[in-house]
């Protein structure tokens, strides 16, 4: 700044890059960053479901195949499964630039998703008491019915919200 409150002028050759230039090598930057998340979870979930079938055919050939937790362990693994295509989903339509609308909708998703594979895993043994246990329970059956409730009123009432 000169005396009089005036910006002095940028010396020759120090040219300063605008706002806006900046803001679009970020935003390049931002996309190429989604783009390489995108391909991570895409990569995590081949070999998630690749892992999935050594584990079947495992058991089967062991014949642990008849046993409920290996059975509810196959569950876990392929509901981890669909959390990791919904977050690929949930980066994909980042990187689309879809309505804000479509992104809540995939994280409803994978929050009910999670919910569900945490219930379906859930052993009161794993708590250090019946009250611990019980506690838990009543917190996952909360988000649940929160994250099912919103995504009714989504359905039912998001297109007239968002008018």
């Amino acid at each position: 700044m000169t005396d009089d409150g005036a910006e002095a002028p940028e010396p020759e050759g120090h040219d300063r890059p605008s706002p806006g230039r900046v803001a679009n090598v970020t935003n390049r930057f931002i996309h190429a960053a989604e783009l390489v998340a995108a391909a991570v979870f895409a990569l995590l979930f081949a070999i998630g479901v690749v892992d999935l079938i050594i584990q079947i055919v495992g058991a089967v050939q062991s014949g642990r195949i008849t046993d409920p937790l290996v059975v509810i362990g196959f569950i876990d693994t392929g509901l981890l499964l669909l959390i990791i295509v919904e977050v690929y989903e949930t980066v994909i339509a980042y990187t689309e630039e879809s309505e804000t609308r479509r992104i809540v909708r995939l994280v409803i998703y994978t929050g009910v998703i999670a919910m569900v594979r945490k219930t379906i895993i859930f052993r009161t043994g794993e708590y250090a008491t019946t009250q611990d246990a019980l506690l838990a329970a009543l917190a996952y059956t909360t988000l649940i019915i929160g994250l099912v409730g919103l995504l009714l009123v989504e359905r039912g009432h998001g297109q007239k919200l968002m008018s």
